[in-house]
């Protein structure tokens, strides 16, 4: 199951400092994942970590949308039987999109 997600980043780093914003991101961006997808495994593709990192570590970017995918983890000793995939997606532009689930 994938789900393109499109997260307004200025929400998560509301009251945290200049030097936090981009751990704060990623760490909201796991935390959203994991509600979404029900998956306590969530793995950064380096495509978005590359994103929200890209103008340093005070100026994270408004917005991402971010594709989630729930993969069977092929690890035998595992916790979890799935994880989740986080990477993003280039968009030209951000006006109308909605949470989609996409089934492949």
């Amino acid at each position: 199951m994938t789900v393109p997600s499109a997260d307004p980043c200025v929400f998560f780093f509301g009251n945290s400092g200049n030097k936090k914003r981009a751990p704060r991101a990623i760490r909201d961006i796991r935390s959203l994942a994991t509600k979404t997808m029900k998956t306590k495994d969530v793995r950064i593709d380096t495509t978005l970590n590359k994103y929200v990192w890209g103008n340093g570590i005070k100026n994270v970017p408004r917005r991402v949308r971010v594709r989630m995918e729930r993969k069977r983890n092929e690890n035998e000793d595992a916790k979890e039987a799935f994880y989740t995939l986080c990477s993003a997606v280039e968009v030209p532009d951000f006006k109308g999109l909605l949470t989609t689930a996409l089934s492949e």
